[in-house]
């Protein structure tokens, strides 16, 4: 396996234990096993089984025989499970695909998430959001965004549902969803130079 670049360094050994880590603490409503892992990092059975191996080790994993399948889940109770889950999602999380995939278009304004997800990682109590709503704020063609999502959507395993609106619908809340988006909780994953910019007279 090959060395984990800036991102995680030096906290997890390599990329593949850094993401499959990020799998099992981060998407906790899917049920795991060593296939369905695979198909979801894009690594072999052979290269994620040593890791999983030292995870159960470790008691941070456990595995439930079902039928001729193995679920792996990890132990919630584990007292280094809730830091570890903070770390990953700094690192790996919803909110960092998000960033990176649409970060680089450089007619987006405003970057929120909203909805579900935005309110659970407010602290909002409820069920595992199933989707991930995106506001893009900017003059961004549409088929940019939407590749942007679907990038996104890849990565994190869950629908990622971009609204595109211009500057002046956002400023004027001229709508039901906009208002509703101001006065719910989000997450600003505005590139520093486009707020700025969104910010200016």
């Amino acid at each position: 396996m090959r060395s984990i670049g800036p991102r995680g360094a030096p906290i997890f050994r390599t990329e593949t234990q850094a993401r499959l880590l990020a799998a099992l603490c981060l998407r906790t409503d899917q049920t795991w096993t060593l296939a369905s892992l695979a198909r979801s990092l894009g690594a072999s059975p052979s290269s994620l089984h040593p890791e999983i191996h030292r995870l159960e080790e470790a008691g941070l994993l456990t595995a439930t025989a079902i039928g001729r399948s193995r679920v792996l889940s990890i132990d919630q109770t584990h007292p280094v499970v809730k830091p570890l889950t903070e770390i990953l999602d700094y690192l790996y999380g919803p909110g960092v695909v998000i960033a990176e995939e649409f970060g680089s278009i450089p007619e987006i304004e405003l970057l929120l998430i909203f909805g579900s997800w935005a309110a659970r990682h407010n602290g909002e109590p409820g069920p595992p959001p199933h989707d991930i709503d995106v506001l893009v704020v900017g003059t961004a063609e549409r088929a940019e965004i939407y590749a942007a999502a679907d990038r996104a959507q890849v990565r994190v395993g869950l629908p990622v549902n971009p609204v595109l609106a211009s500057r002046r619908r956002w400023q004027s809340a001229s709508d039901a969803l906009i208002r509703q988006i101001k006065a719910s909780p989000t997450i600003d994953l505005t590139p520093h130079e486009a707020g700025r910019k969104e910010h200016d007279p």
